[in-house]
């Protein structure tokens, strides 16, 4: 196996021109939407449409008037948005369709749909993760850092994925994201320490970064086809 990371959103607006074929790509938002996606798909959700802007989540609701709608600009609520981006909010929509947008998150997995295969990760879905991309020969560790810059915590979900491969070929900016774990032995530690979780649990919302920091939570995997995230 081979594994290489993406680590900046700079990075990932080039992802669109890469040749990804025979490349499984799994996504890295840790605080929060890759974690909300993962903790809706456990709870029963039928399916996830992740879509890059305000604008297209407010035409597809059009389209689908049943979904949910969620998302975040600036880490807050989207006026007139049922749900913002809280994994604790994302508990109760079994058998439901959910359209969200984010500020990084739903723009790299857009990013990477000519790839094979596209993941959802996070801590929380960790030996799921392992166990779906054990057999695949290229992976490819999206990290979606936050507005343009790089994200701690993400690097620490994706180095965390990496370690799981002991014998896999890792390109530098794979090993960067596993030194970075290894730095952090506890999840929470690193995510409080994360500029993003230092500013969650200022504004009071300490218990989002609690819950995005559990290891393998859940035996939960989402794979995104066709613009759309399915539990597999």
């Amino acid at each position: 196996m081979l594994i290489d990371a993406i680590l900046t959103p700079a990075d990932i607006a080039t992802l669109p021109q890469r040749d990804l074929s025979g490349v499984t790509c799994v996504v890295f938002d840790i605080l929060r939407a890759t974690s909300s996606m993962v903790t809706a798909l456990a709870n029963g959700a039928l399916e996830i449409y992740p879509v890059r802007s305000i604008e297209e989540a407010l035409e597809l609701k059009a389209r689908l008037p049943e979904a949910i709608l969620g998302g975040e600009r600036h880490g807050d609520l989207i006026q007139g948005f049922d749900v913002g981006n809280s994994p604790l909010e994302y508990t109760e929509f079994p058998g439901r369709r959910i359209i969200t947008t984010t500020t990084n998150g739903t723009v790299a997995l857009r990013a990477c749909e000519k790839a094979s295969r596209v993941l959802v990760g996070s801590l929380l879905n960790l030996n799921a993760l392992h166990a779906a991309v054990a057999e695949d020969s290229q992976l490819l560790l999206v990290c979606a850092g936050t507005f343009d810059t790089f994200a701690l915590e993400d690097a620490i979900a994706a180095g965390a994925l990496a370690g799981r491969f002991p014998t896999a070929e890792l390109t530098d900016a794979a090993r960067a994201t596993l030194a970075i774990a290894r730095a952090y032995p506890s999840a929470l530690d690193g995510l409080l320490t994360s500029r993003n979780g230092s500013v969650l649990a200022t504004r009071g919302w300490r218990d989002q970064v609690e819950w995005c920091a559990q290891v393998s939570r859940f035996d939960v995997v989402g794979a995104m086809s066709a613009g759309i995230i399915q539990a597999i």
